[in-house]
């Protein structure tokens, strides 16, 4: 079994890494900075020979336990200082044992669970040899445009906040020291999420009072969580590339924040900054990344090849270089890798165990949202069926179900829908599957007759949409996120079969499914949920549990409507119901001043499809009673926010009550509304219970028109409830004295 030492002091380690560094040449101190890719198969000879004279730091992408140990063998015994390697992986949900795509999981709303499951991870992970992932990705995404959207946690930086810090608190463990601790690392900081036309790697214009009052908050909670390592992001940030920002890592990271960690580059992102046209050369790139304050370059070699003739010639100052060499080697002694240089696979816990694949079966299920349910045709009742469709290309594929970025996830532990459902309606129930199209892409109709044979034959339809892996994560944006291929043709084919049909949809980013609700019955929203995704969907199809995920990221009408979030500006003429005039109801020649001036699209309105927060339950919940005290005080005086819940249904369920602030005035304009708080309960039909908050002068502090951050006094309106559009509200006032 895995046991547990002593947490090394600060002191300890501050001595031990000054007296690794007086014994350093500059090669061993440009090897710490040194992070090697490594492709799959035989070690290289020239990668044994950089270990074994200290000119290597880290290896990524090396999960071979047998690998991993004859690396940190040489690296510890035939080394000159037996300084021992990082191994850094992507674990980003999940290793062997695949979780829902961190999208999914922040539909779930619950940091317990997101800790268990990095946790889970993490000792996945470790039995490998990997002591380093490349995870959380906390970037605010506000765009499902971008791939990368189904990496975070999505738009709201509360719940990134708070999530981050919950899946660096489960990698990282009680400790780093302790076995099965692997160092988290919080990219991409900072603004990727908010790539021009969600196009990945581009440029990111924000002033500087939105990247601190939106973009920076979860990156500062993961400083404060912890976290071993930053990343710097890709993106070109207000005319200065990321890895080459002192106002970011130096001004921000280092001395506000005070982060004691090192700063890794993303991949070749050192050697992008010539094709940005920042630097004119390699050289002027490492220049301009050491002095900015990137610590490691992952992959690219400028360090390697030209730190030294700047040192020479006195372009850099060579305490830069020390400085990042305590970084890196602060996070390795605090890893304990000095320590433990051999991993042994059976001292951890057995990969896809009962207990991870019941942790990813309670994460799936709880990540879903039921978006849709006309005339409560979910949940299905199998003692009342008899036939039941299954149809569509993502019923039973056990890859496409794992989402991006699961480079170790084997689809053979993946439990699919179509099986699923099979063992929960057993033999009494016909179950028909057609896979109707052979890729979510496919734009033939050569399925449909089978198709809709099988709904015509069935008492239900239940078809299984959405997108393919491939089609979001890394590089993998889309200008239309309509469902691809000849999907809504397939489901206006299967309705006119004339039984109830309900949409499944698995997906890595929001979807632009308006065109699909007027015939489907049911619309449940699955993200990419993982090896479990097939037993917690049939829970929910089924009854065995209420659906409770809640929507992370608002859902647009159309991709005109991007980028569309619930946390905007008020603006000097805000939308409403009253101001909307479709462009269809229109009369010819209407004068420019015949409509109402508002900010809104005379083809889409103003409102998303379906807002921030939203999710639908097999059960009902109320909220009242909201009361504030005091209503009225000093800056800085804590303000206590209670309401009561009550479920109202027939059935047991989970509720995720939220809490929203407006801040009527300030030196800058402020959000119509922010996220502060959210508790997940659970209520039994006719059981009621307070929910209590406490907004405190960091909540809700910002930074205004003279970029400090403090409280200003004024009137808020504060609300309860079950999405970002709860519409139970009272109000507070705060004094300057």
């Amino acid at each position: 079994m895995v046991t547990a030492r002593a947490e090394p002091g600060a002191g300890a380690i501050d001595g031990r890494v000054e007296r690794l560094l007086g014994q350093m040449t500059l090669a061993e101190k440009i090897g710490q900075l040194t992070l090697v890719h490594v492709e799959p198969g035989e070690l290289p000879g020239d990668l044994r020979a950089a270990v074994r004279a200290g000119k290597a730091g880290a290896v990524l992408d090396v999960v071979d336990v047998a690998t991993v140990n004859e690396l940190q063998r040489i690296a510890a015994h035939d080394s000159r200082l037996g300084i021992p390697l990082l191994v850094g992986r992507d674990v980003i949900h999940g290793f062997k044992t695949v979780l829902p795509i961190p999208l999914g999981q922040a539909a779930a709303w619950n940091p317990d669970l997101v800790q268990q499951g990095a946790r889970m991870a993490a000792l996945e992970a470790a039995a490998s040899g990997v002591n380093w992932t490349f995870a959380p990705m906390i970037d605010i995404a506000r765009d499902p445009r971008w791939g990368r959207i189904a990496e975070s946690f999505g738009e709201d930086s509360h719940l990134a906040a708070v999530l981050g810090a919950a899946a660096i608190r489960g990698f990282q463990g009680d400790g780093l020291s302790r076995p099965g601790a692997i160092a988290a690392c919080a990219k991409h900081f900072v603004g990727y999420g908010a790539s021009e036309g969600g196009r990945d790697y581009g440029y990111v214009g924000i002033p500087e009072v939105d990247l601190r009052n939106v973009h920076m908050p979860p990156f500062r909670a993961a400083a404060d969580a912890g976290v071993a390592t930053f990343m710097a992001a890709f993106s070109d940030v207000n005319g200065v590339p990321a890895s080459a920002n002192p106002f970011l890592l130096r001004t921000v990271l280092r001395g506000e924040w005070k982060f004691p960690g090192f700063v890794v580059s993303d991949w070749d992102s050192i050697v992008d900054m010539v094709v940005h046209g920042l630097v004119a050369n390699d050289e002027e790139a490492a220049l301009a990344a050491l002095s900015a304050g990137v610590d490691m370059e992952m992959v690219s070699t400028t360090y390697r090849d030209h730190l030294p003739g700047l040192l020479a010639a006195k372009r850099i100052d060579p305490r830069l270089l020390d400085n990042a060499v305590r970084n890196v080697l602060r996070v390795k002694l605090q890893l304990g890798l000095f320590e433990r240089t051999a991993t042994d696979p059976a001292a951890y816990p057995g990969v896809a165990s009962a207990a991870n694949l019941a942790l990813a079966r309670e994460l799936a299920t709880q990540s879903l949202v039921l978006l849709q349910n006309r005339n409560g045709v979910l949940p299905l009742a199998p003692q009342r069926l008899h036939s039941l469709a299954v149809i569509g290309p993502l019923a039973d594929d056990a890859y496409e179900q794992l989402g991006t970025w699961a480079p170790d996830g084997d689809p053979a532990l993946s439990r699919t829908p179509l099986q699923a459902i099979r063992e929960t309606v057993g033999a009494r129930v016909t179950v028909r599957h057609v896979r109707a199209m052979a890729t979510t892409r496919t734009v033939t109709t050569a399925g449909f007759t089978e198709a809709v044979a099988a709904a015509s034959g069935a008492d239900a339809s239940v078809l299984f949409l959405g997108e393919e892996s491939i089609l979001s994560g890394e590089s993998h944006s889309r200008a239309s996120i309509d469902l691809p291929g000849n999907q809504l043709d397939l489901v206006r084919a299967v309705k006119r079969a004339g039984k109830p049909v309900i949409v499944v949809i698995l997906a890595g980013r929001p979807l632009t499914i308006e065109p699909i609700l007027a015939h489907a019955d049911a619309v449940l929203y699955a993200w990419h949920p993982g090896v479990m995704a097939g037993p917690a969907i049939a829970d929910i199809l089924f009854g065995v549990e209420s659906p409770s995920g809640k929507l992370p990221v608002t859902f647009p009408r159309v991709v005109g409507q991007v980028p569309l979030y619930y946390a905007h500006r008020s603006t000097g003429k805000p939308a409403s119901q009253a101001s909307f005039l479709h462009i269809d109801d229109i009369a010819a020649r209407t004068p420019q001043a015949g409509l109402k001036n508002a900010s809104q699209y005379l083809d889409a309105g103003y409102a998303p499809l379906y807002e921030f927060g939203y999710g639908l339950s097999y059960t009902s919940f109320t909220y009242a009673d909201i009361a504030v005290a005091p209503t009225r005080a000093r800056v800085g005086v804590p303000i206590s926010v209670r309401a009561v819940v009550r479920n109202v249904g027939q059935v047991a369920g989970d509720e995720v009550a939220q809490l929203y602030v407006r801040d009527l005035v300030g030196s800058v304009t402020r959000p119509v509304r922010e996220l502060k708080g959210f508790q997940r309960i659970h209520l039994e039909p006719g059981e009621s219970r307070e929910v209590a908050f406490q907004l405190s002068a960091d909540d809700l502090a910002f930074y205004g028109r003279d970029l400090t951050r403090a409280v200003e006094p004024g009137s808020f309106h504060v609300w309860i409830g079950g999405s970002s559009s709860a519409d139970l509200r009272a109000d507070f006032e705060l004094t300057a004295d």
